[in-house]
């Protein structure tokens, strides 16, 4: 059996590919205002959320557990609205060596759009499950964050 995986999920939401990418790129820390499942984010090193060599500190709830971890941003492309992350510290490290995960903003034909998430993971050993809670929780998470923009949105027209 292998260690490592990849998993995905995509919903259809209902603001703009270019709004959800401008928010994960300019506004991270305000995630935490706007979906239940997140508790709290700090800037943990650096001086800038949204530089490659910053980390923050999330707590958030996953399986029904409080849970903390670190994450970086590895790369940004503008063009495929598509940011990687590294994910690590304390939820993590003790059931993977590597957990990589991948936000893209995805504008489809018909003027909708999309939001995928998607998981590359080494677990540390065959007793450790694959991550399919934290894709759970990105689901949440895109319910939660897709609702308050387009209700900004709303609010910003009147």
């Amino acid at each position: 059996m292998s260690l490592a995986g990849k998993l995905s999920t995509e919903l259809p939401v209902h603001a703009t590919a270019e709004k959800w990418f401008h928010t994960f790129t300019n506004q991270l820390h305000h995630i935490q205002h706007v979906t239940h499942k997140v508790h709290g984010a700090k800037l943990h090193q650096g001086d800038d959320w949204h530089a490659n060599d910053s980390v923050k500190h999330w707590t958030y709830t996953l399986d029904g557990k409080v849970e903390t971890c670190h994450e970086t941003i590895e790369s940004v492309d503008e063009q495929k609205k598509r940011i990687a992350f590294k994910i690590f510290g304390d939820a993590i490290d003790h059931k993977y060596k590597v957990f990589n995960l991948t936000f893209e903003a995805i504008e489809k034909d018909d003027g909708s759009a999309a939001i995928k998430w998607s998981v590359e993971y080494e677990k540390v050993s065959e007793d450790v499950h694959p991550p399919y809670g934290y894709l759970e929780y990105y689901d949440h998470v895109t319910k939660d964050v897709d609702a308050h923009l387009v209700e900004a949105e709303k609010n910003a027209r009147k």
